[in-house]
């Protein structure tokens, strides 16, 4: 079946191709749902990766989808044109990841990166195309714990897509049939810096002590206040105002054991995410000579460390 371009006004096709570049804790999970859903997903990936999801599929083991295993396809570069091309790639693998998907291979499909941070948009537009690629942001605790093994932890899956929704209708019908609860949002800096603005502390503050956030909130809420309040301002100064008890709040309904995925990465001794998260923050405030003392140690500590 053609898969109709997801950014013409042809309703959009009951079975979308959509390529998922990078099929870990979030990849995998939104791939396994997106296949049990009734679309075709191609995983792309490194070899042994690719081999694992070729003979076993994904398997998704999660409080809020039930435990399921749904088939997918797999490869170790893109070889097709698809609707949707999801980057799901750990921003330390971005630029390596990007050779996967050639942007001539692509065609018209839609580019939807669910990253952390908040400069990488800048850098795929340059790649495919300003009018291919859709900022958005998701909210999910989900891990791979082995190829094609995804453990889902949190009782909530959210996306966020900016853009106008009549451009976006048919990626969030997509999205909302396969249980993902998705919205357009328009504005895109809003977006980002929203998710950035409350994981920043999170993940900093987390990965530094080694601690769960249950014990961060507890234990150094003072540190968390003041790292907050630091966010906060930086995004207001990128003109999105943040209100720093709002955010205190969410962060006392997370369950007392949730750790953050910066912190799992370096419990795995894999690359940290500090420059896409910590870095674009103090970048940012360099630019608006808002003063970060907190940001800046732990960023320091952590580079160190």
């Amino acid at each position: 079946m053609r898969t109709t371009s997801p950014l013409t006004d042809t309703p959009a096709p009951h079975r979308w191709t959509v390529a998922v570049l990078g099929p870990g804790g979030v990849g995998g999970l939104l791939a396994g749902l997106l296949s049990r859903a009734g679309h075709r997903v191609i995983c792309v990936a490194g070899e042994d990766t690719a081999r694992a999801l070729r003979q076993d599929g994904i398997r998704v083991r999660s409080g809020q989808f039930g435990d399921f295993t749904a088939p997918v396809e797999a490869d170790t570069a893109l070889r097709e044109p698809v609707g949707l091309c999801l980057v799901t790639v750990k921003h330390t693998a971005l630029t390596a990841a990007l050779e996967r998907v050639p942007p001539q291979v692509l065609g018209d499909g839609l580019v939807l990166p669910l990253l952390n941070g908040v400069e990488h948009p800048a850098a795929l537009r340059e790649r495919y195309g300003a009018r291919r690629v859709v900022a958005g942001t998701i909210r999910v605790e989900s891990t791979r714990i082995a190829p094609g093994t995804i453990e889902h932890g949190s009782p909530f899956t959210e996306i966020d897509l900016t853009g106008t929704a009549d451009r976006l209708g048919p990626l969030t019908a997509m999205f909302e049939d396969a249980g993902v609860r998705t919205r357009p949002v328009a504005d895109e800096t809003a977006a980002l810096w929203a998710k950035l603005t409350f994981l920043a502390p999170f993940a900093l503050l987390t990965t530094r002590y080694g601690l769960t956030i249950g014990e961060v909130r507890t234990g150094r809420r003072a540190e968390l206040a003041a790292l907050v309040a630091e966010a906060a301002a930086v995004s207001g100064a990128c003109g999105v105002p943040a209100d720093p008890a709002r955010t205190l709040a969410r962060y006392d309904t997370f369950p007392a054991g949730a750790k953050s995925s910066m912190q799992r990465d370096a419990e795995a001794r894999r690359p940290l995410e500090l420059d896409a998260i910590g870095g674009a923050l103090l970048r940012a405030a360099e630019r608006h000579g808002v003063p970060t003392p907190v940001a800046s140690r732990l960023m320091s500590e952590l580079m160190a460390g």
